[in-house]
């Protein structure tokens, strides 16, 4: 097979993963903040097997630093966006990505945004905003603001992984994973989440599969498949999302 064509299944598997987050933090009756940490601090050490098993060099510059704070920006702001409004609301405000990259790619890097990707972004939002339509609900004037900002520090993620070299983009999710757990580490401190058996086997799946894994996989999709691309891959999270709540939860 084509590299691209194995990045694209990549992608896909990658936003399967990711789809398992609504199900699993449900399951997780903690503070948003700690939540992220947590699930963080367990996809870290996921990633950091993986670099020492591949023989992967902790790499540290300006853009990896940057991209990790994008990850880890991403990362907090979706799970307390959960926990401050409706998962649809969530979902849907988070999947504006695709439009912050054309606007970014516009006016900081002066690319002229070509027809097709015009179309496939706003049929894309379309989709989804048609397949939560009856699940949107106002009045959750925080939340939404938040889940719009992990919209659009998501577009920033896509556009800076895409001009790291592979042992850079590996470094960038190691740190993006550090830095989420240190914003939530004061949280876990304060609230101090009880370490239940459902809420200890959610998190580790959260940690060791729904970021860890995932983000494996996205680092080597980045490589051969372009940051709209791979925004546009990655709304298979959303659609697949209900499908776990409605096989495992009714």
């Amino acid at each position: 097979m084509k590299k691209e064509n194995v990045a694209i299944i990549e992608m896909l598997v990658c936003a399967s993963l990711w789809s398992i987050a609504g199900i699993f933090m449900k399951l997780v009756p903690w503070n948003g903040f700690a939540v992220a940490g947590t699930r963080s601090l367990i996809a870290g050490m996921t990633i950091g097997v993986c670099m020492l098993i591949k023989k992967r060099r902790l790499l540290f510059n300006r853009q990896i630093f940057i991209t990790a704070l994008l990850m880890a920006s991403v990362y907090t702001c979706f799970t307390c966006a959960n926990k401050l409004t409706t998962a649809a609301n969530a979902i849907v405000l988070q999947f504006t990505s695709p439009v912050f990259i054309v606007v970014f790619s516009a006016l900081l890097f002066k690319t002229r945004v070509k027809r097709a990707d015009l179309i496939a972004v706003l049929c894309t939002l379309a989709g989804i905003a048609l397949f939560f339509f009856d699940q949107l609900k106002p009045g959750y004037v925080l939340g939404n603001l938040v889940a719009i900002a992990a919209g659009m520090f998501m577009a920033g993620m896509y556009m800076t992984v895409g001009g790291l070299k592979t042992e850079e983009r590996f470094s960038a999710a190691l740190l993006g994973q550090f830095f989420t757990f240190l914003i939530g580490l004061p949280f876990i401190i304060a609230t101090k989440p009880e370490f239940t058996l459902t809420a200890t086997l959610s998190i580790l799946v959260l940690g060791v599969f729904q970021l860890g894994s995932s983000y494996v996989l996205y680092q080597k999709a980045t490589e051969y498949c372009p940051p709209l691309a791979c925004c546009l891959l990655g709304a298979v999270e959303p659609l697949l999302n209900p499908v776990w709540v409605f096989l495992f939860d009714g």
